[in-house]
């Protein structure tokens, strides 16, 4: 009889909505449906109405779960997208676009969905007394809704995390705008007004987004620990830990360098200020120090170095403030160094500033005193001729006449790069880096050297023009052709001597010599034996017979 229920059991659920699971049901949950203690062993129509009310009931509680769980996903979803919590988290997580492809609203419409249908799919099975298959889905439920107040709490805690976060922001931002910090810290030079590329985070909203996540960060320990997350929460505990530790030292760090940037700001303005009012600038145009290349003024340049002075002890203090080893350490051994070489670097920039101004002194003096004895017609002296421009030639109206520079201010040019290069060395060994000193002494060697030559070429030019005029005023037929050749050995000979003083190619210049007047030599010598050959044996035979008359008298 049980076996023929069974069936009946079977036959009717094929076209119930639950086919396959009573499929499943064993002998013992069959008997307990039925009843095992049955007095009547027929087949009980009592007991299969019991049962087809009871497949009813769960049917039904499993169509009414069906419709709660789809109206309350809409509902959630309808709520959730007044409450735009898709652009909400997007906006927060800083427009990511791999975010903007996640739907959060549809992720929590089909949680409660599925939630409100594992409840319904629940009571549908405890309406047909399936324990066996409830039991599970009541325990992953019962975690679910166990798991729901912690996911709240956490929820609740970001909620507020963000609150203050938010707040924390906004003062932070609209501080640091009342201090005018964009300004004075500016993170992007004024100059670049390209409106491509990203747009540049200014000093107030990097300070704000800064204190913005750290505020979430302080939260993030206690949201994992309300959602008992320990394998999270360590790390950053441990994290939280060393910043809560090491704030300290930032702090006093951060409190170091403002003050002494205050400071720095302060004194160079009153340097500023008061090389301004003692004339500083006119003083400068004066020994021809006027404006840098950008702009700035005498007394700028000086305040700029002052502010510096000030902000090395500043960082060197800030720095130990840290204790930070790793960075302190190299950092403060860097600025130590370079604090300790400052009274050498500003006694060498003393001596080149010094050595500038004599140098335009002598260059002055010694251009007014050529200029006095005529020093400029040196090319008329040394046969040479200026290069001229043509007057007939166009030339475009707004071209500037071209100037040429007198002999006599090249030559004081020449005093005041002598007089630099002198006051270089003398800077250069106050530095002690023996590297630059032996560069500077080699390169006063070798420009000396050059001058000395380019001035024996010169007094050679002058001579070689000299013995031409002589030669080719002297009136003779070959007059012409021996002043022409008595320049060009004159040049030539001061030429190799003008060489070798420079040091360029000593041993061909003596070479290329040696040979040429070797060769003129026997070319002379040559052409006088070869040319003169009776000549000269007739004047040798005239000496000889004169010889033997004065032999002969004698004896």
């Amino acid at each position: 009889m049980r076996d023929t229920f069974n069936l009946a059991i079977l036959r009717f659920s094929s076209k119930s909505p639950i086919e396959g699971l009573l499929a499943q049901i064993s002998t013992e949950e069959t008997s307990q449906i039925v009843g095992e203690n049955s007095v009547n062993p027929a087949f009980d129509l009592n007991n299969l109405g019991s049962l087809l009310a009871q497949v009813i009931i769960a049917v039904a509680l499993l169509l009414i779960g069906w419709i709660v769980a789809t109206i309350l996903a809409k509902i959630t979803r309808s709520v959730l997208k007044r409450l735009r919590v898709d652009e909400r988290l997007t906006q927060f997580f800083g427009g990511n676009e791999s975010l903007q492809s996640i739907s959060v609203t549809a992720i929590l419409a089909a949680v409660v969905f599925w939630v409100i249908f594992l409840l319904a799919v629940v009571a549908f099975l405890d309406a047909l007394r399936l324990t066996t298959v409830s039991q599970p889905l009541n325990a992953f439920l019962n975690q679910v809704f166990s798991f729901l107040p912690k996911l709240g709490a956490a929820i609740l805690l970001a909620d507020v995390a963000w609150v203050v976060a938010t707040i924390s922001k906004m003062v932070v931002t609209q501080s640091a705008r009342s201090l005018n910090l964009d300004r004075q810290l500016p993170l992007e030079s004024e100059g670049n007004g390209s409106s491509e590329g990203p747009a540049t985070m200014s000093v107030a909203e990097m300070l704000g987004n800064t204190l913005y996540w750290f505020v979430f960060l302080f939260f993030l320990p206690l949201i994992l620990g309300v959602l008992d997350l320990q394998g999270s929460l360590q790390p950053v505990q441990n994290l939280l830990n060393d910043i809560l530790g090491a704030l300290p030292f930032v702090f006093k760090a951060v409190i170091i360098a403002v003050v002494g940037w205050f400071i720095a700001r302060i004194v160079r303005s009153l340097v500023v200020n008061l090389m301004t009012a003692m004339g500083i600038q006119r003083i400068g145009q004066r020994l021809g120090l006027g404006q840098t290349s950008l702009g700035e003024s005498l007394a700028t340049v000086i305040g700029t170095i002052v502010y510096v002075l000030v902000l090395i002890p500043t960082a060197i203090a800030s720095l130990d403030a840290l204790q930070i080893v790793a960075i302190t350490e190299p950092a403060t051994a860097m600025l130590n160094q370079v604090l300790t070489a400052l009274p050498k670097i500003f006694t060498a920039a003393i001596i080149l500033l010094l050595a500038y101004v004599i140098g335009r002194f002598v260059a002055e003096t010694l251009t007014n005193f050529l200029q006095t004895i005529g020093f400029d017609q040196v090319f008329v002296w040394l046969g040479l001729e200026r290069p001229t421009v043509d007057s007939q030639e166009s030339q475009p109206a707004e071209a500037p006449e071209q100037r040429w520079r007198q002999p006599s201010e090249v030559m004081g040019i020449v005093a005041l790069v002598g007089v630099l290069l002198f006051g270089a060395i003398a800077a250069v060994d106050v530095l002690d880096i023996p590297a630059l000193s032996a560069f500077v002494t080699a390169l006063v060697v070798v420009i000396g050297r050059v001058l000395v030559g380019t001035l024996i070429f010169a007094v050679g030019l002058y001579f070689a023009n000299l013995v031409f005029r002589l030669l080719a005023s002297s009136g003779t037929s070959q007059g012409r052709f021996l002043a022409q050749a008595a320049r060009l050995a004159t040049m030539t000979f001061v030429g190799a001597m003008a060489l070798q003083q420079m040091g360029i190619a000593t041993s061909i210049v003596n070479l290329a010599f040696g040979l040429l007047f070797g060769s003129i030599a026997v070319a002379i010598a040559l052409a006088f034996g070869l040319g003169c050959r009776q000549i000269a044996a007739s004047q040798v035979e005239e000496w000889l017979n004169l010889l033997k008359g004065r032999n002969s008298e004698n004896s």
